[in-house]
């Protein structure tokens, strides 16, 4: 099982001045550690459950570009971009300069959006559930096609791109990993079976992320498709450190259902240090699980 690494709380010690510096040492920590995936968020306002508002939340892109220079190995992506932050053309050129500025680290993290907060916050239009979803498919199906030999038309229902050239085109041949977050089983599981190389899973016990494996076989079999090409990752939802042999015995349970990478989220108190620990005493155990 993979280790990947969210930065999600930014609440670091030093304020802002120390955002970038502590940034840097956490990525550049899980890289030389053997960390597989280094993520941020995807928001304009920090989440509620982190303090909302007040709280700071840096761009994402942006943020990834500064540590695609900091570090060396470690593949780097927001989990998840909501398909309302950014146009869908913008957003596959967005990601395609990551990986290849990165050398081939990009990777495309992408959901439905939900904080509406946020968006009213900035006055960026947020559709109602039902249209958000249809524009993720469409973003999915633009990205595609910018990452492919077509640089023709797309004529979509929310979408018209006259041209989808993208050039220099990513490094990896088909683009960027595309990771779909959420785990809604009529929609966002279809979507993952349709388009994406993994999808991203919540938190769940191991017996509910069996349920909802099974059900995007299920669509992988509708559409096609070979269930052993999707990735399936999963947010740990719990800090190793409190009770390590707990949280191993959760993994693995975890791996005994198909989970072969897991998202760990370090602490706002000492990030660097957090992740430090990760790779010294987490990463190798997790290695062992299959």
């Amino acid at each position: 099982m993979k280790l990947a690494v969210h930065c999600a709380n930014l609440t670091w010690p030093g304020g802002p001045s120390a955002l970038g510096p502590t940034l840097a040492d956490v990525a550049r920590t899980a890289d030389e550690g053997g960390v597989s995936t280094v993520t941020m968020m995807d928001h304009y306002f920090q989440m509620e459950m982190l303090g909302g508002p007040p709280q700071p939340m840096l761009e994402g892109y942006t943020s990834l570009g500064f540590l695609a220079g900091q570090t060396r190995n470690v593949e780097l992506g927001l989990l998840v971009t909501g398909v309302t932050y950014r146009h869908p053309g913008l957003l596959a050129k967005i990601v395609t300069t990551l990986d290849v500025l990165s050398g081939g680290r990009g990777m495309l993290g992408i959901g439905a959006a939900w904080y509406e907060r946020e968006h009213a916050g900035l006055g960026v239009p947020f559709p109602a559930t039902s249209e958000r979803f249809e524009r993720l498919e469409e973003a999915l199906q633009i990205c595609r096609q910018m990452w492919s030999d077509d640089d023709g038309a797309y004529e979509g229902r929310h979408y018209r791109l006259a041209e989808t050239v993208c050039v220099p085109p990513p490094i990896r041949s088909g683009g960027p990993r595309v990771v779909v977050g959420g785990s809604g089983e009529k929609k966002t599981l279809r979507l993952v079976a349709k388009y994406a190389d993994a999808c991203n899973l919540f938190g769940f016990d191991p017996d509910e992320i069996a349920r909802k494996i099974r059900v995007l076989d299920g669509h992988c079999a509708d559409v096609g498709r070979d269930p052993a090409s999707v990735q399936r990752t999963a947010l740990a939802g719990s800090n190793p450190f409190e009770d390590l042999d707990a949280f191993l015995r959760r993994m693995e349970a975890y791996a005994g259902v198909g989970i072969d990478q897991v998202w760990v989220m370090p602490p706002a108190e000492e990030p660097v240090g957090y992740v430090g620990r990760l790779c010294e005493k987490v990463l190798p155990r997790l290695a062992e699980l299959s």
